[in-house]
């Protein structure tokens, strides 16, 4: 193996990293520098941002449930690409694998969106 079949990623990475710096750098003599308290303050989706208690605070477990949620959909939806990749390979026995997979996603959100689950009140 030679050291000539990784110039191209060096490159790619040198790059990169010069890109970033030089980013990081004209955005630090071109930006605007009129700080205000509205602008240091930590935006939360235009919510007005509330002081949190002395040691943390709790989260409610609806928080813990919604992120245990989009994971498991989230994992589910990734088990689609490489059905998608090989989808000519599979044939009829693919496509119907695939149908019964989608149709338990499907009954897992359903189930899910009728407890409430995906409700954040």
């Amino acid at each position: 193996m030679s050291l000539a079949l990784w110039v191209p990623i060096v490159g790619l990475f040198t790059l990169a990293l010069l890109f970033a710096l030089f980013s990081v750098t004209a955005a630090r003599f071109t930006g605007p520098h009129r700080y205000n308290r509205a602008k240091l303050d930590a935006y939360e989706c235009g919510i007005e941002p509330t002081p949190q208690p002395i040691g943390g605070g709790r989260f409610p477990v609806k928080f813990y449930l919604t992120a245990m949620l989009f994971i498991v959909f989230d994992i589910e939806i990734i088990f689609l690409y490489p059905w998608a990749v090989s989808f000519n390979a599979l044939g009829l026995f693919g496509f119907v694998e695939m149908l019964l997979f989608i149709g338990t996603v499907f009954v897992a959100y359903a189930y899910v969106w009728r407890r409430g689950g995906l409700d954040w009140d």
